[in-house]
């Protein structure tokens, strides 16, 4: 008998309003998460501390941990703190630092993890993988998609805007990813998972297309739409393939080649999709890229971010090598830096006209 269906990791609940943090309580124990209310709650040490004085009142067998960074030893730190306490769940309370700690952690002890975002600077906040740094670096690491996804709009309205525009980045930057998922597919004869790729292509078109700005509450509940389909897509593929391709190899080599200098992650892969569908020859696509990465007030130059164009060419000739095995436009043209900055001039021309 043919398997008929496939179980797709996913949160339980799915919870993107205004005010939906205030329910926090009521939602898990409905939701049979934590009925009793034993929660570790990770904070940061900044926003998080205003948020504990919000939410202790209705959390009162609550036990709250700061988290000092996002790295591989804070998440270590967290377990071995939380652990053989008996916790119903591990609460991520903050942005992407907080929320990879938080779910590298409870995977570690075993527990259930609900994430609540105080931003939407990218798609981690419901990925299958935290991102933390080591010793050589930076790392992913693999864990279990959040049993519970809260983005309450009050307080996502209240982050910065660069969190947002961050976002906005990083979903749009699906749909070159799954162009370039699909190259590799005729090139190489790498599998696409159908469902993955049209759930990340869904998202990020319905952020390319959306009229609204970054003030708007239904323009926000698109973009957290996204992000959380984002990363069930990749918990459906396994790996990042469907939100990952030469837009992020591009930021990874800034983020390595430029470390104190690089921009936000969203910024960096708005750039790398619109300058890798030019790279395509889908030069109305790229403008199309070009067009609402201005709108929203994103960089769509190198010079815009702090980087010359002789710091772009060099980030994306050496873009290929920050993810070994990956088959992106970039591997497939192999393009020298010489080529590079002529197809940068190129591109530079028509997002000018």
């Amino acid at each position: 008998m043919p398997v008929l269906t496939r179980l797709i990791p996913s949160p339980v609940v799915v919870d993107i309003s205004r005010g939906a943090m205030d329910d926090l309580a009521g939602l898990l124990a409905d939701q049979r998460i934590s009925a009793s209310g034993k929660l570790s709650i990770a904070i940061s040490g900044g926003s998080g501390q205003a948020l504990r004085e919000k939410l202790a009142p209705v959390l009162p067998d609550a036990d709250w941990y700061p988290v000092v960074d996002g790295t591989i030893d804070s998440a270590v730190k967290l377990a071995d703190d939380i652990k053989g306490k008996r916790y119903d769940a591990v609460v991520g309370l903050g942005g992407g630092k907080i929320i990879d700690v938080a779910k590298y952690a409870a995977a570690r002890v075993g527990l259930p993890m609900v994430a609540v975002a105080t931003n939407l600077a990218h798609d981690g906040i419901c990925s299958p993988v935290s991102i933390l740094d080591n010793d050589n670096g930076r790392g992913s690491y693999g864990v279990p998609t959040p049993i519970a996804m809260v983005i309450d709009l009050d307080v996502i309205r209240e982050a910065p805007v660069q969190f947002i525009r961050s976002g906005i980045g990083d979903a749009i930057s699906n749909i070159s990813a799954i162009a370039d998922w699909e190259l590799s597919h005729r090139i190489t004869g790498e599998a696409v998972d159908g469902l993955a790729a049209a759930m990340a292509r869904t998202a990020g078109q319905s952020v390319l297309r959306h009229p609204g700005g970054v003030g708007d509450d239904e323009f926000l509940t698109v973009l957290a739409e996204a992000l959380v389909l984002s990363g069930i897509a990749m918990s459906i593929s396994g790996d990042s393939r469907p939100s990952s391709g030469a837009c992020h190899e591009i930021s990874h080599a800034f983020d390595l080649l430029f470390p104190k200098r690089a921009a936000s992650h969203g910024e960096q892969v708005g750039l790398g999709a619109a300058f890798a569908m030019h790279l395509r020859g889908s030069h109305e696509q790229s403008g199309l890229f070009v067009d609402v990465l201005r709108r929203h007030g994103l960089p769509v130059r190198p010079e815009e971010i702090g980087f010359s164009v002789d710091e772009f060419v060099a980030a994306v000739e050496y873009a290929p090598q920050t993810r070994p095995g990956r088959f992106t436009i970039l591997e497939h043209l192999n393009l020298s830096a010489a080529e590079i900055r002529d197809a940068y001039s190129d591109y530079a021309k028509t997002i000018s006209s």
